[in-house]
């Protein structure tokens, strides 16, 4: 069996005229954390998990509390994973009121026959599974990603985004990936991109897990997440799979990026934007953490 690896990203929103110095620091202890949990037998399902459970709980990328509100003023989240030896999967979209949007897309997998559940449907399906709640979204939210491709209408082009996701392989060979973001600023209300919805946003395999980011309509339109996969299973190298998915998403005119894992460990992390916050574990046990490196 593989030693464990994973990689992870807080999104490719990413400048150069910003500081990301707390987010390297951050990104590097998710991973620390989670190689220990990873050598200790965890599997890659509850991996993917808890690590984007930290990076939603930091704050400091546009998912979980760091999102921010939609044209209305309302914060709808959304999350997705899915488990690589049964491709089961499981998702949110437009969830409002909840902390966390991975723990909400996982009791969607883990505790009902359905793959997506959306808007007030979500929110009480999340209530009801006890998830923790947000009782006053002005002083929850942080609203990060000021400075980068992530400001509200007027202030950047259309779709500026953000997101996290992580992929992992565990030591029994089983991969999974999880993405969790809160949309891109000044959407409309209702709008869902492709985090929520599996072969766009997050993929997972025998071959290879995938977590997507960047602006979510282009990822949607060329299935990317899946479509790394089909390229693998065609003979790919990831590193080559991933590549040219993001280079068909720059042609229609899509910025963004992706990560991901396959089956011997080996990780990609292709993106068009200025950066892409990203850190990793390779199975020597070596860690890495880069934003603007290719």
């Amino acid at each position: 069996m593989p030693a464990p690896a994973l990689i992870l990203h807080g999104g490719a929103g990413a400048r150069r005229s910003h500081d990301y110095s707390a987010e390297v620091v951050h990104m590097r202890q998710v991973v620390q954390a989670m190689a220990a949990r990873l050598n200790e037998g965890l599997p890659a399902l509850d991996a993917v998990v808890e690590a984007v459970v930290m990076l939603e709980e930091s704050g400091l990328y546009v998912a979980g509390r760091g999102s921010s509100p939609n044209l209305a003023g309302e914060y709808e989240l959304d999350a997705s994973l899915m488990d690589g030896p049964t491709r089961k999967a499981g998702a949110v979209a437009a969830l409002q009121g909840f902390a966390s949007p991975i723990r909400a897309a996982r009791a969607v997998m883990d505790h009902t026959p359905h793959v997506l559940l959306a808007g007030s449907g979500a929110a009480r399906f999340a209530a009801e599974q006890g998830l923790d709640p947000i009782t006053d979204p002005e002083a929850w939210f942080t609203r990060a990603g000021q400075g980068e491709d992530n400001h509200p209408p007027g202030h950047a082009p259309t779709l500026a985004h953000g997101t996290v996701g992580c992929c992992v392989l565990d030591d029994q060979g089983r991969l999974a990936a999880a993405t969790s973001t809160g949309g891109v600023f000044g959407k409309l209300p209702g709008r869902v991109g492709d985090t929520p919805i599996p072969a766009a946003g997050v993929w997972a395999d025998a071959d290879v897990a995938v977590s997507s980011t960047g602006q979510g309509e282009y990822f949607l339109r060329t299935a990317a997440a899946a479509q790394v996969s089909w390229r693998v299973r065609s003979g790919s190298p990831v590193d080559l799979a991933a590549r040219a998915v993001i280079d068909e998403i720059g042609t229609l005119g899509g910025d963004g990026g992706l990560i991901a894992l396959d089956r011997h460990g080996r990780h990609a992390d292709p993106f068009n934007s200025q950066g892409m916050k990203r850190a990793w574990l390779s199975p020597d046990g070596a860690v890495g953490v880069d934003v603007f490196g290719r």
